[in-house]
């Protein structure tokens, strides 16, 4: 009880304070409310009524022969995305083209989360800053409008923040209750205070020394590449061409006759897949593209200073068991003064990020110094009885974060955590800087200057409470429908709901029968993920080109186990083979290209480097026995090294069937030298890795260990021992 009144006490003395900063009692009637309030969706310019959405080949056709359209985005990442939606429902002509694909960069890249930033508004507190306030203010708004317009891919998150020290426990709460006063009627759920016990409950991994309470809080959370693509179809779906993979070659430009200055008048574009070139023209062409602003800005101008400060935000992937199914975790203050999140996401558990100055470009790749500076901070919150294992990093991925110095601000050096609006002497817009839950009020703010400088004919912004792609008839029991209709697994529905919403009965119909018994359809990909073959089939109308769009942005499972896309990418490839009439040729490019991106942008590499022929051996003597003797025992002849015909003998001996295929692969991810045999030397090798954590779930070692009891428990018992056989 002393306990609650500590904290309320402060919360009036600390929390009058902070409402006295920012005028923050003019909020006060509206968080009386007990629901959450959110705006009504505005009507859209036109409705996209059609059923289909428009081939690629359609959206190029569309670019190439338009007389001139009102808007050209380039850049379809969510900012670039936003953007062409806004203008298409203003009932303005609109295009857009993306070099990659849809969400290729930082958009699919994220934390995942739809938050105001409590980081943010510590700092607006402290320093007094009207400007990070604001910021605040403007995202709290945003993410109860995306949480809204797009149900089935975004929800609340209760986040804890462990306290272990006294004094920071009423210092947190007035913090975390001003976040709940900033966002007003539109908090998801109070914030509260949870004693030590209740946190180590709720969070049972939870180190539980010096543990003083926990503040738990709310945010968004979402699926930021599928949301991206939401946003995209959606303006598809209105009318706006739509293009992945079309490169902006240069910048098309004319004199004007009433000022003699050169404007820019649209794109050269090409497309990647053809090499095919084309103009687009266009009244006004805005450059939405993030951590490629200053390419751009430099198409226009060779002259103009760079305004992108670019900076590599690192996250990891970590088996589920890592974090509670419903909450997440708040590292205020890591060694360095950084803030990680670790938080449940897609049934597996996502920690980051850093953020560490870099260059751009396209295929930004994880450090494994990143990598464990994560795990470090990770191990200081959770319990000794955890072993945090290197080996248990599922996947890992840099995003490069867009940070911009405003280009007409006196002080050149100050990065702006808003964005930034630049109409350049040509009429280039830029959109520049922000974060992923702004996306929607940056592109309004985008068009509005858009329409201002080119006095295009415009209605007022739309996008307030329109519903995205597959958002608005999606219900919380819609999966439902789709295991009683089609007789898909209740887990498999469950995705397919959650991520195309109102969308998933298309995906269903295209699941073949698998002539079970259960599931009656939905082959899955592979079996621990709920990703169906279907879905590959459905990612090509979503403009899917490549294998990668499917493992990483149409599905997510690159981004959340590097083996399991690997696995699965044969299959996936055969379909997209099929699909596209693809030879042998290019079926082997692709599975190249996709294996070559999840090697270096997914973490591949840094995984498969904690195991090589250079790795030390550490390992007891009595430990080094051990293995030698499981080893011989696969290793009848002496050889010094086992193959899979070794491993196959020994299966057979215990009635354990395993595909040669199968075979290859296991004993491949240990065969160090790539000779086609393991060495007694590799075996020791992943042995010694295994118990430092570097490598887990090798599946040679568990085979072996396995092989190894069953041989031992099947060997006769000597007569001595049986009494004689009586």
């Amino acid at each position: 009880m002393a306990f609650r009144n500590v904290v309320k006490g402060t919360l009036l003395v600390g929390g009058g304070a902070v409402a006295t900063v920012f005028g923050l009692s003019q909020l006060t009637d509206t968080r009386k409310k007990s629901h959450i309030t959110y705006v009504q969706a505005a009507e859209p310019a036109r409705q996209g009524t059609e059923k289909d959405l428009p081939s690629r080949e359609a959206q190029l056709m569309t670019l190439e022969n338009t007389k001139e359209f009102d808007v050209l985005v380039i850049g379809g990442g969510a900012t670039g995305s936003g953007c062409a939606l806004d203008a298409v429902t203003r009932g303005l002509k609109t295009a857009l083209v993306e070099r990659d694909d849809f969400s290729s960069g930082t958009s699919s890249r994220s934390t995942k989360l739809i938050h105001g930033g409590v980081r943010y508004l510590q700092k607006a507190i402290m320093k007094l800053d009207v400007e990070q306030y604001k910021l605040v203010k403007e995202a709290l708004h945003e993410r109860a409008n995306l949480l809204e317009i797009a149900p089935h891919l975004s929800a609340p998150l209760p986040i804890m923040l462990p306290v272990y020290k006294w004094w920071q426990l009423p210092y947190y709460w007035v913090g975390i209750k001003a976040y709940d006063l900033v966002a007003g009627s539109q908090c998801l759920k109070s914030s509260y205070v949870l004693s030590k016990s209740k946190a180590l409950e709720l969070f049972p991994m939870l180190q539980k020394d010096k543990l003083v309470g926990a503040i738990v809080y709310y945010d968004g959370q979402h699926n930021d590449a599928r949301m991206n693509l939401a946003i995209a179809l959606t303006a598809a779906r209105y009318g706006a061409a739509t293009a992945n993979y079309t490169e902006v070659v240069r910048l098309l430009k004319k004199t004007d006759l009433e000022s003699g200055k050169e404007r820019v008048c649209g794109a050269r574009c090409r497309d990647i897949l053809t090499g095919k070139e084309f103009d687009v023209k266009a009244k006004c062409v805005i450059n939405a593209t993030g951590p490629f602003t200053d390419s751009i800005r430099k198409m226009d101008n060779q002259e103009v200073k760079n305004i992108c400060q670019p900076s590599a935000g690192v996250h990891i992937v970590m088996p589920g068991y890592y974090s509670p199914d419903n909450m997440g975790l708040l590292d205020p203050a890591t060694s360095d003064g950084r803030v990680i999140f670790f938080l449940p996401w897609e049934k597996m558990t996502i920690a980051g990020t850093t953020d560490t100055p870099t260059e751009v470009t396209h295929h930004p790749i994880p450090t494994e110094e990143d990598i464990n500076f994560i795990l470090t901070e990770v191990r200081n919150y959770l319990s000794t009885d955890v072993e945090v294992r290197r080996g248990d990093v599922l996947a890992a991925w840099s995003g490069i974060r867009p940070l911009v110095t405003n280009p007409h601000s006196a002080d050149t050096q100050s990065i702006s955590r808003n964005h930034v609006v630049d109409v350049g002497d040509s009429g280039l817009v830029t959109i520049a800087g922000g974060k992923w839950t702004t996306y929607r009020s940056m592109a309004e703010d985008t068009l509005d200057a858009a329409v201002k400088a080119h006095n295009l004919k415009a209605g007022p912004c739309k996008t307030v409470g329109l519903f995205l792609e597959g958002g608005k008839d999606w219900s919380p029991t819609l999966y439902i429908r789709l295991v009683q209709d089609y007789g898909l697994e209740s887990e498999v529905a469950q995705h397919l709901a959650s991520t195309y919403g109102d969308k998933a009965f298309e995906v269903a119909k295209l699941a073949k029968v698998t002539g079970k018994r259960w599931p009656i359809v939905g082959k899955r990909l592979v079996s621990e993920f709920p990703y169906i073959e279907a879905e590959v089939r459905y990612a090509l109308r979503e403009y899917a080109c490549s294998a990668v769009d499917v493992i990483s942005r149409r599905t997510r499972l690159a981004f959340l186990n590097v083996q399991a896309a690997e696995e699965a990418l044969p299959r996936i490839v055969d379909i997209m083979a099929k699909e596209f009439n693809w030879k042998e040729q290019k079926k082997m490019e692709e599975l190249e290209a996709a294996k070559q991106f999840l090697y270096y942008e997914m973490g591949y590499k840094a995984r498969s480097e904690q195991l090589t022929d250079r790795s030390e051996i550490n390992l007891s003597p009595s430990d080094v026995d051990r293995y030698k003797k499981r080893f011989h025992k696969f290793d009848k002849d002496k050889k010094g090294f086992i193959t899979i015909v070794d491993v196959q003998r020994v299966l057979e001996n215990i009635n354990v069937q395993v595909d040669s295929n199968n075979l290859h692969e296991i004993l491949n991810e240990v065969d160090l030298n790539k000779n086609g045999q393991v060495e007694l030397n590799e075996f020791l090798q992943l042995m010694s890795a295994i118990q430092k954590g570097f490598v887990s779930s090798s599946r040679l070692a568990m085979l072996m260990k396995s092989a190894e009891e069953n041989m031992d428990h099947r060997e006769p018992i000597p007569v001595d021992r049986s009494g004689g056989g009586v």
